[in-house]
């Protein structure tokens, strides 16, 4: 059996609360997008929209920040594992941005089928 120690909500609460501080002081991408969304969650609840388009509008805006998170966390690594240039560390880090890239462009075509659907 592995030693793992007992699970505990509010340590756990703290590991991420810590991710999520670590992202924004080092990772500037992360800055601009949390800016970006909040800036845009203001817009969401302002507008004359129906609930679920605000929901949707507002569930949209988190997943550039998850995929930012998992980017950051894999160039984390990339970077503990060699400081040296090698094609697989580059291919990795291109790849969690590939993710960051899709995830806007979702993003993007979500807020266009919101905007077509509500002022059709």
């Amino acid at each position: 059996m592995r030693n793992k120690p007992s699970f505990s909500f509010f340590k756990n609460l703290l590991y991420a609360l810590d991710g999520l501080r670590i992202c924004f002081k080092e990772e500037i991408s992360f800055k601009i997008e949390l800016f970006v969304a909040i800036f845009l969650s203001i817009v969401i609840w302002l507008a004359s929209l129906h609930p679920l388009s605000k929901i949707i509008l507002q569930s949209s805006l988190l997943l550039p920040l998850i995929a930012e998170l998992f980017n950051s966390a894999i160039e984390h690594l990339t970077d503990l594992c060699t400081k040296k240039y090698h094609p697989l560390a580059k291919s990795a880090k291109d790849m969690g941005a590939a993710a960051v890239l899709l995830t806007l462009l979702l993003t993007l075509g979500i807020w266009i089928a919101v905007g077509l659907y509500e002022y059709k």
